[in-house]
């Protein structure tokens, strides 16, 4: 079986106006979709963060890709890291979204690859991460502060994301909440942490991020205020150094999809106890066969495991959802956007969320195909747009002239 084709398509779906530590959402969230195609007719799907640098490196990899055999993964991606100069953790950046691109070129192929080989064996791709433990995979409701428009009203005190909470569970049915921070001064967003707290009552799981835009200080000052309200504090401060400064301090867990992002971070993550649980997300640790294996290294070692999430669409979530089905020891709901979403690429519409769960895909593969007509809107919309890189920055400075991101705020 050998690839013959590579198509990239960069599409743009609507996003509402969702405040975070860098800014403020414009009004599109970019994705790329990859296919691949074998000889013998079929396809392979996959779907990562939209940039028009990750689509130049995907276009790079058609060479090394065309030819290939999808059922090979492992000299696939050797012949990918003998072509590409690795990514040093560096070029993660400071900003709340990962920007290695070459970690996403591999996620992609790693993917659709998986997709192709479920359809040719008949089976689904948590089938070939080693099985499926779990048909219902559980997420978490993930609130952010936001501004009014876009299907809900604003949300920008401790009454409007206790009121947004209560929508959102009752729509779908989630049994865990996390709030994104780094919008406002600790003080508010901790009064918003403990009303969650005291509307939901001790059973409902709360977890925070501020998106390690606080100094060690403030981390473990207001740490100490959250010891009986969350469930995980994620990235508090920057980097494993001070993770770990905080987390000798303060009796939670502290989680990180930040401080350690790559299989070179973990060697220091252990050595200095910088985090409980770590966040994989396979678009950013090269894919569902990678996360796996770093899923057995926190079994190894005694840490949590779950996942984070950026905007996405249904191939994306179909992706994460094989992947927590196979993962034997995943520890806490995992984060999705999908909620925030309307539109959508795949046959069928919208995947349901209900009780806060997803249901494992039906069918070989992924179990999703894509809706070719919704697919060329949003490549329109992707056109139209105008934008090429996330950049949260701008959008934030239509609201308040002269804001700058910082990577250390408070």
């Amino acid at each position: 079986m050998r690839i013959v084709e590579m198509h990239i398509t960069p599409i743009a779906l609507g996003d509402p106006p969702l405040l975070n530590a860098a800014g403020l959402h414009a009004p599109y969230a970019l994705r790329t979709v990859v296919e691949l195609v074998t000889a013998c007719g079929l396809t392979g799907l996959a779907e990562v963060p939209g940039s028009a640098a990750v689509d130049a490196v995907l276009e790079e990899s058609r060479a090394v890709v065309l030819g290939a055999d999808p059922r090979n993964w492992h000299a696939l991606k050797g012949a990918l890291e003998g072509h590409f100069k690795p990514e040093s953790s560096t070029a993660r950046g400071d900003t709340p979204w990962d920007q290695r691109k070459i970690v996403q070129v591999f996620s992609a192929l790693d993917v659709a690859c998986l997709d192709i080989a479920g359809k040719a064996y008949g089976v689904p791709v948590a089938n070939l991460l080693g099985g499926i433990v779990r048909e219902r995979v559980p997420y978490s409701a993930y609130l952010f502060y936001k501004y009014e428009g876009a299907r809900q009203r604003a949300a920008l005190d401790p009454e409007g994301i206790v009121a947004q909470a209560q929508a959102m569970v009752a729509e779908f049915g989630f049994r865990s909440i996390k709030l994104k921070g780094g919008v406002f001064e600790p003080e508010q967003e901790v009064a918003a942490l403990k009303a969650l707290r005291s509307a939901f009552g001790p059973e409902v799981p709360i977890r925070y991020d501020p998106n390690a835009l606080w100094t060690v200080e403030t981390s473990i000052r207001w740490g100490k205020e959250l010891e009986s309200v969350l469930e995980y504090f994620e990235d508090p401060a920057r980097g494993q150094a001070a993770m770990a400064e905080v987390r000798r301090s303060v009796k939670l867990p502290l989680a990180t999809n930040m401080c350690t992002t790559s299989f070179a971070d973990l060697p220091g993550s252990v050595r200095l106890g910088s985090e409980d649980i770590i966040l994989t997300d396979h678009h950013y640790w090269g894919g569902l066969h990678s996360s796996m294996e770093l899923a057995s290294f926190c079994r190894s070692f005694g840490l949590g495991v779950s996942m984070h999430s950026n905007n996405h669409g249904g191939i994306s979530l179909a992706a994460m959802t094989h992947l927590g089905a196979a993962m034997p020891n995943l520890s806490y709901a995992l984060d999705t956007h999908y909620p925030w979403q309307w539109e959508e690429i795949i046959v069928g519409g919208r995947m349901k969320i209900e009780d806060g769960c997803v249901t494992l895909p039906q069918g070989p593969g992924l179990g999703v195909e894509l809706d070719r007509s919704a697919l060329e809107r949003a490549h329109q919309n992707y056109l139209r747009c105008g934008f090429k890189e996330r950049d949260d920055e701008p959008e934030m400075q239509k609201k308040v002239p002269g804001w700058k991101f910082k990577a250390t705020r408070w």
